[in-house]
């Protein structure tokens, strides 16, 4: 049985919208071995001190994430992968206490077979790298400039990625030349996005 970590208390103690299923979630994760930490903000469960699942919440739904969810089975197709980009992570999502209560059974189902992904130390494989499609305008930047391309493929590659996804995000090329521009200083400097 986890226990309860005086850390998280703010999260599941402040006044908001999803408080109710919040608190509902908790108490199913808390029926199983698991240890309550606080990761980026939000409550993680943590199993033989590995992330197994978090509670967050947004605008139309609160969630738990399971952080190896694609790998769980999922005949019914209640896992939801939040974006293309998310490799791993899966989210259930919820509405209200009601609906929670409702899919209780499924969510330990859930939860047990995460706990067995971890004990067997499956991992999603991560993609390659070198499989990242490039923009049209920064392949141009680096015909233009070959120590732009160095400085860029010594990156880490989820650095990399994260550089190719912020410039691809954008519909005009006009906006992804300039975030390419704003970028060459950070690139060159060995930097990653956030660093």
């Amino acid at each position: 049985m986890g226990q309860k970590n005086p850390n998280a208390e703010f999260f599941f103690s402040n006044p908001g919208k999803w408080q109710r299923e919040f608190a509902s979630l908790r108490s199913i994760l808390l029926e199983f071995d698991l240890a309550e930490e606080v990761k980026w903000g939000v409550p993680c469960y943590l199993y033989e001190g590995k992330n197994l699942v978090l509670i967050h919440g947004f605008k139309e739904y609160c969630a738990i994430l399971f952080f190896q969810g694609a790998l769980l089975p999922d005949p019914g197709h209640l896992l939801v992968q939040q974006t293309e980009n998310v490799q791993a992570g899966r989210q259930m999502r919820f509405t209200g206490v009601e609906e929670i209560q409702k899919k209780i059974s499924l969510i330990r189902a859930f939860l047990h077979e995460a706990i067995e992904v971890e004990k067997s130390g499956q991992k999603v494989p991560k993609r390659d790298p070198s499989l990242l499609e490039y923009p049209e305008e920064l392949e141009k930047k680096f015909r233009e400039d070959a120590q732009l391309k160095a400085a860029f493929e010594a990156l880490t590659p989820g650095r990399r990625r994260a550089y190719v996804l912020f410039f691809s995000a954008p519909k005009q090329a006009k906006t992804q030349e300039e975030r390419i521009e704003k970028s060459i200083p950070r690139i060159l400097a060995g930097k990653g996005l956030d660093d």
